[in-house]
């Protein structure tokens, strides 16, 4: 099946997934190359799997769809992630597009719709499903963009005084991946210097481990 799109499934409803698959092994320019039940598994296997698009489910045990699509990104930062939910508020849509996914579709879509959100996000292009409604730049009550759980754990290493280096060696991360989410901190917060993060941390709570930004 040379050239054809590797698909990897995750979710933890083993209907849902089986289902996707039959269908998804209906074309011929697809190949389901594993289904998986959660994002932890996900986490593990992604980069043996190698694939170029996930079909991943926004609610699961163990990791959530949101932290294993930061991680798997940080690990492979060309899959292409699509989110599998049943929730179709504005605020689980864009949650999930601030966190990296590509694509987000309700498990209810017709079953080419699937097909067409895969060949959208293989061409570099967002898809949203029709039932989804947009709403790509979230914002806190004090006009901030929200930073992510992973930006947060960030955030909480910096302002305790640790370098890159030290940060990227405790989250097992590359210095360059720990620097492009200093960055995006940074520019969510709309502070400069690492004495302003650390101040940020200490007027948010974020040293005694409370939400950040949100």
């Amino acid at each position: 099946m040379t050239g054809a799109t590797r698909v990897l499934i995750v979710d933890d409803h083993p209907m849902v997934a089986e289902g996707i698959q039959s269908i998804l092994e209906t074309y011929s320019d697809i190949d389901v190359i594993g289904s998986l039940t959660n994002g932890q598994e996900a986490v593990d296997q992604v980069q043996n799997l190698n694939p170029d698009v996930i079909l991943l489910d926004l609610n699961m045990p163990v990791l959530n769809g949101l932290s294993a699509t930061e991680i798997i990104l940080e690990r492979l930062p060309q899959t292409r992630i699509v989110i599998l939910s049943m929730h179709d508020s504005s605020e689980y849509i864009s949650s999930a597009l601030s966190h990296g996914a590509l694509g987000y579709i309700l498990k209810d879509v017709p079953t080419e719709e699937i097909k067409t959100a895969i060949d959208t996000v293989m061409q570099g292009s967002r898809y949203l499903c029709t039932g989804a409604t947009e709403s790509l730049s979230p914002k806190t009550q004090d006009g901030r963009e929200p930073l992510t759980s992973r930006e947060q754990t960030i955030l909480l290493e910096l302002a305790q005084g640790k370098s890159n280096k030290e940060v990227a060696a405790n989250l097992d991360i590359s210095v360059r991946t720990v620097e492009t989410h200093r960055k995006n901190i940074k520019r969510k917060l709309g502070i400069s210097s690492t004495a302003g993060l650390t101040r940020y941390a200490m007027e948010h709570g974020v040293l005694q481990g409370t939400g950040v930004g949100l």
